[in-house]
């Protein structure tokens, strides 16, 4: 239910506020006083598109504010699929800027247009005269079926149903598709894994193997260093070794004498005794320098093989091979184990379509059950509203499952006698649609809760016995769900709880729509004038106070 609308800077609207009354909101005006505008307003807080035009100062921002009572409206689950929080007290407002940037909020969340659109289109219902798009939708047609079955949690269930079929079937055609494609490389990855497995790679052997090369490749040259090197240090006759040595004889001659000479000497026999372990070093490492031109040949090999899987693969580390063979052995073995994944995958979608036709063929029965009844009150209210001939068949196809399950319906009408029923985008004129909208609204209205229902004129082409039906329809709709009604007819303007005045104030320099709750007084005045012009006689006026104290008084209204 709307609670409140605050609409500022569009249009001719500088700035109106409007809290509807729960039930019946009756709105009239003259012609072009504002009533399109304020439903141009509505649509913006629905979803529509709109650009810099509508802002009534070029400077400002527009700003369209909704406020609505959610209480029993069980569309949670919209909120949590768009990741919104949900309360009962929804808040929506669209900001226009003047520079024509466009932003949503719910609840003070950012949204954008489709989730907008999505989530208060479940709290509003416009319709008009010239609306016949939506009645004549398969899909609309479907949803009234539905709503009448009262189908919500059967539609529910089956919704989870479907999801979970399309995310099993996904997953086995997926299956099924990258079997075919690994299928094709399966030969080919196989040959570059083994070629990977022969090699034996281990991840630190390329640096140890080209360390070894460097040495035997040199082997000459740090044989002779390594000699030379021995001979400067311990050379028998005359070395580094020998005169350290010398040295550390003459420090011992003297260390009784003083504490310094005895450091002196100290620090020179253990330069002495670690010169002797580096000569011994370098004599081993002198005896392990081989010259080995056999053992050279096979590391170039060991390596060409090595630098020639890089280049191959395109990276330049035993490391990334290994982890390319690692991932070749994943996409081998993968292979051979896709039978038994495929098997496993079409059994889960097998055991997901077969929940889903389960689900599907309830959700079938139960709209089937429900389409003679639909059938039957629709041409039982037509009857009333001045439609004796009317007719409305409702043509039922079982398809595959989709999103909305294995039916399509089309709702084929005649509103003429000996005319065949067709579908109502061929046979039905405007006031005929806005009648049998109008009687499918009536119909749903006991079935579930509706969004508010806004209807823009719904009641042209109508008058005398049939407005009065038709208001008393309205009236009986309000009970339970919010009506807001555009009208010109004083049949239905009689009928509201609340009467809404719209109109043009041109008391600055710039015109400006504004509207105001009418009185009872000024109710009988604006209701008198719809009867008998702008200056209604006392009879007329006395005739308008008489209907409004008339329905202010009825507690129960029977229809037909």
């Amino acid at each position: 239910m709307l609670a409140h609308l605050l609409i500022k800077n569009y249009a001719l609207i500088d700035h109106l506020e409007l809290t509807p009354d729960p039930q019946l909101n009756i709105i009239t005006g003259e012609t072009g006083a504002g009533k399109s505008i304020m439903l141009g307003a509505i649509g913006l807080l629905l979803g529509s598109r709109a650009d810099t035009k509508v802002l009534y100062n070029p400077a400002g921002k527009c700003i369209i504010e909704g406020t609505f009572d959610l209480s029993g409206y069980f569309i949670e689950h919209l909120f949590d699929e768009e990741e919104l929080d949900f309360t009962t007290t929804c808040l929506i407002r669209r900001e226009i800027s003047p520079t024509g940037k466009s932003r949503a909020f719910i609840n003070d969340t950012p949204v954008n247009l489709e989730s907008l659109r999505r989530i208060a289109g479940q709290l509003m219902d416009i319709h008009s005269q010239h609306d016949t798009l939506l009645l004549g939708s398969n899909e609309f047609q479907l949803q009234i079926v539905d709503t009448y079955a009262q189908n919500e949690e059967t539609l529910r269930h089956y919704h989870t149903d479907f999801q979970a079929y399309r995310k099993a079937n996904q997953v086995y055609n997926r299956l099924i598709a990258e079997a075919a494609q690994m299928r094709k490389e399966f030969d080919y990855n196989q040959f570059l894994y083994d070629e990977l497995e022969k090699a034996h790679l281990q991840a630190d052997e390329q640096e140890q193997l080209e360390q070894e090369l460097i040495i035997l490749e040199n082997a000459t040259d740090v044989r002779e260093r390594l000699q030379l090197a021995t001979e400067y240090l311990d050379n028998p006759e005359q070395s580094v070794i020998v005169f350290l040595k010398n040295a550390v004889s003459s420090l011992n001659a003297i260390s009784k004498f003083a504490p310094q000479y005895e450091q002196l000497r100290e620090r020179a026999q253990s330069v002495y005794i670690e010169l002797k372990d580096l000569a011994s070093e370098i004599s081993d490492e002198q005896d392990n320098v081989e010259i080995d031109d056999t053992r050279a040949e096979e590391i170039r090999e060991r390596l060409n093989l090595f630098y020639h899987l890089q280049q191959k693969h395109q990276v330049k580390t035993l490391k990334e091979l290994i982890a390319i063979q690692n991932e070749l052995e994943t996409k081998v073995s993968r292979v051979l184990n896709l039978d038994e994944d495929i098997n496993k995958a079409k059994a889960a979608a097998d055991k997901a379509q077969a929940k889903l036709q389960k689900s599907a063929e309830k959700l079938s029965n139960s709209r089937k059950a429900v389409m003679t009844s639909v059938e039957k009150q629709v041409k039982t209210y037509l009857l009333e509203l001045g439609m004796p001939n009317a007719a409305l068949s409702i043509q039922h196809t079982i398809i595959e499952p989709s999103e909305s399950g294995i039916d399509d319906v089309d709702f084929l009408f005649s509103a003429n006698k000996g005319i065949k029923p067709q579908q109502l985008k061929n046979v039905a004129s405007g006031g005929e649609f806005s009648r049998l909208m109008m009687v499918i609204k009536y119909i749903l209205a006991s079935k579930r809760k509706l969004p508010t229902i806004v209807f823009d004129e719904i009641d042209t082409g109508v008058s005398g016995e049939i407005a009065i039906k038709m208001g008393q329809m309205m009236r009986e709709i309000s009970k339970s769900h919010q009506v807001i009604s555009i009208t010109h007819l004083h049949q239905i303007a009689t009928q509201g709880t609340a009467h809404y005045f719209v109109y043009k104030d041109n008391s600055s320099e710039k015109t400006v729509s504004k509207i105001r709750k009418l009185t009872f007084e000024e109710r009988v005045k604006e209701i008198a004038q719809m009867i008998g012009g702008s200056k209604p006689s006392e009879a007329i006026l006395q005739n308008a106070r008489e209907m409004l104290q008339a329905q202010s008084g009825v507690s129960q209204i029977n229809l037909f």
